[in-house]
């Protein structure tokens, strides 16, 4: 245990620090061989491993493909400017509108996509109607809670989500309808939590007049057009694809590449550029990093996670699901959520699935939430940070944590209550 623990926090720490540049890809494979080359993990278990994550890794590429020949035609940007100007000007409306907007990219766009594509856009706007440090403060917060803690309605809306319901094999419309309520109540309660606490930095007033018309931002006005019916069709083949036992991965990557290969074909985007844009460093990350969780869980931690599960589940129900949610936000918090939904996702599989589906989906809720207590509990909140600091915005980690610790907790539990 001691060495499989050593050899996944440091693995952990270079993905984290990046010296030098360094691809958390990369360090997540050099972890992985680590682990094998001193025994932690078998050539058998990196088969296993891959098994487990290459639908949901595939799909995660898809999805981020998509988004990013979206933002090109200037979709995510013209959302925005709507979204502003539907405010009337009102400070508080706005703060409101823009969270809704990321809840609705996080469901389609996974909270991935959020991070890389609204991020910026967002940051950009703000300062183009000159709100207040304090003020760009909080929109910016706000955004990047929103696009975890909404991450949930859909399979594809997170990594996570992918992972489990192939690890258990969940159908796309089962999830949906389990998920439904639990992310209703905690796009909810993120919206009054996150108001209650900004609702001092938030302006009264915004000069929306200052905005650019949306219209004008459409970059190819017949892709804009086509991109509504695309995505309705998508979202058409993800349940077509579910009757069928069909994988994610085929309709998002799939659909990723038609839509590329159509924009392509209207001039409306650069395939090269989007091709070497897409995240591929999150292919190996994804392998390599469960690898070397899965040498965690040969070494005996899943079967600790296990007992702990079953004595709460002596409690009854409602302990049962509120406990293991927190106890995945804790893990989440301190170990990253991608190697915990695993290790968690194995834990429950030995307790037995069935009869604790609910457990299942206190687990995603876990860890998509509670990620956002630490700046390291997810690769979103990872690429948000990085994304804020190229565009010269640097957020410490103690302002950071200032903010998730109090936040996160009550909408957890709220979004938790959905599940009874």
């Amino acid at each position: 245990m001691i060495i499989a623990f050593s050899i996944f926090l440091i693995t952990l720490v270079f993905i984290i620090w990046q010296p030098r540049g360094l691809q958390i890809g990369t360090s997540a494979v050099i972890g992985a061989i680590v682990a094998l080359v001193i025994g932690v993990v078998s050539y058998a278990d990196v088969i296993t491993v891959t098994s487990i994550v290459w639908d949901a890794t595939l799909a995660f590429i898809g999805i981020i493909i998509l988004s990013m020949v979206l933002d090109e035609i200037g979709f995510f940007e013209y959302a925005a400017i709507k979204m502003a100007k539907f405010s009337g000007g009102s400070g508080n409306k706005m703060f409101v509108y823009i969270l809704l907007l990321g809840a609705l990219v996080a469901a389609f766009f996974a909270n991935d996509g959020a991070a890389l594509i609204l991020t910026p856009i967002l940051l950009a706007k703000m300062k183009y109607l000159k709100m207040k440090p304090l003020a760009i403060f909080a929109f910016l917060m706000a955004g990047g809670f929103i696009g975890d803690s909404a991450s949930n309605p859909l399979v594809i809306s997170n990594l996570t989500n992918i992972v489990t319901v192939g690890y258990f094999d969940i159908g796309f419309t089962e999830y949906a309808k389990n998920m439904f309520l639990p992310n209703l109540l905690s796009i909810a309660a993120s919206i009054v939590v996150l108001w209650l606490y900004f609702r001092k930095d938030i302006p009264l007033v915004v000069n929306v007049d200052d905005l650019p018309e949306a219209s004008s931002v459409i970059k190819n006005k017949m892709m804009f057009k086509f991109s509504w019916v695309f995505l309705a069709i998508l979202m058409l083949g993800y349940f077509i694809g579910d009757k069928y036992n069909l994988p994610v991965s085929l309709f998002a990557l799939g659909g990723a590449l038609v839509f590329l290969a159509i924009a392509t074909l209207q001039k409306a985007v650069k395939p090269v550029s989007i091709i070497k844009g897409a995240p591929w460093q999150v292919v190996w990350f994804s392998i390599g990093l469960y690898v070397v969780v899965y040498g965690l869980k040969n070494a005996g931690l899943t079967d600790v996670i296990a007992s702990l599960i079953v004595e709460l589940s002596q409690h009854g129900k409602t302990v049962a699901i509120i406990g293991t949610g927190f106890l995945s936000a804790f893990v989440s918090s301190v170990m990253n959520n991608m190697p915990t939904i695993m290790i968690m996702d194995i834990a429950i599989d030995k307790v037995g699935y069935i009869g604790n589906e609910s457990l299942v989906y206190a687990n995603i809720l876990g860890s998509n939430l509670g990620p956002k207590m630490t700046p390291i509990g997810s690769l979103a909140t990872l690429l948000w940070l990085h994304v804020l600091a190229q565009k010269g915005v640097k957020i410490t980690w103690t302002e950071y944590m200032k903010v998730g610790l109090v936040i996160t907790p009550p909408v957890l539990f709220v979004a938790l209550l959905g599940l009874l």
